[in-house]
């Protein structure tokens, strides 16, 4: 695809295919068990949180999807500052939705065929999962797609330009800021995007993108 050259430098995207679908799957109910680096909750000061909170605040009573949502720590966050919300999680992985709290809707799924009619959120977030993904195009135009006109999506993830800092998956495909803003153009009339620290004191290090959108 046209789009997979700019997600993924150094090695090309691979397909999605059933068997890749169910070691990704593996690899994260494998994971779940594992709270240092897949905790279940998230320090409210780090500035992922607090982009997410304001950006869905024009619907503080609105229904929303943390979309690969592992054990579902942003939806936990987003029910207790909105608690007339209706919170939704997807995950893949079964395991992690174990962990998801009491009061937030669990369904395990893929990104790329999300099992929700078209409009029935007022947001949809993608922290960190949207990289897991594979097929990019689908994913982003399901995410698009389960958001009503006039509603919001937030998607976090890393820079294509910084691919190699970290240990990755042979799956993993990490972004370049102006390609994803076009996928979105595809499905939404506003979009931005900018880089993002973890921290407000600390200047952003390239590692991170936030892209906003209003369909």
């Amino acid at each position: 695809m046209f789009w997979n050259r700019f997600f993924r430098p150094k090695r090309a995207a691979p397909d999605l295919t059933p068997d890749l679908e169910r070691r990704i799957r593996q690899s994260f109910d494998e994971a779940a068990g594992d709270a240092e680096h897949f905790p279940d909750t998230i320090d409210e000061r780090i500035l992922h949180v607090r982009m997410l909170l304001d950006w869905i605040a024009p619907a503080p009573a609105g229904r929303f999807l943390d979309a690969g949502c592992g054990k579902g720590r942003f939806a936990a966050v987003v029910r207790k500052h909105y608690p007339d919300a209706s919170v939704h999680g997807l995950d893949l992985s079964v395991e992690m939705l174990r962990y998801v709290q009491p009061g937030i809707g669990r369904c395990a799924g893929s990104l790329t065929a999300l099992p929700y009619r078209d409009g029935a959120f007022d947001a949809a977030w993608a922290t960190e999962s949207l990289e897991h993904a594979v097929d990019i195009e689908r994913a982003v135009a399901e995410l698009c797609r389960v958001v009503k006109p006039g509603g919001r999506v937030l998607i976090i993830d890393k820079n294509a330009e910084q691919f190699g800092r970290l240990d990755t998956p042979e799956w993993e495909q990490w972004f370049d800021r102006r390609a994803l803003e076009g996928l979105l153009r595809r499905h939404c009339h506003e979009v931005e995007s900018k880089p993002l620290s973890y921290w407000e004191d600390v200047e952003p290090d390239g590692l991170f993108f936030v892209w906003l959108a209003v369909k």
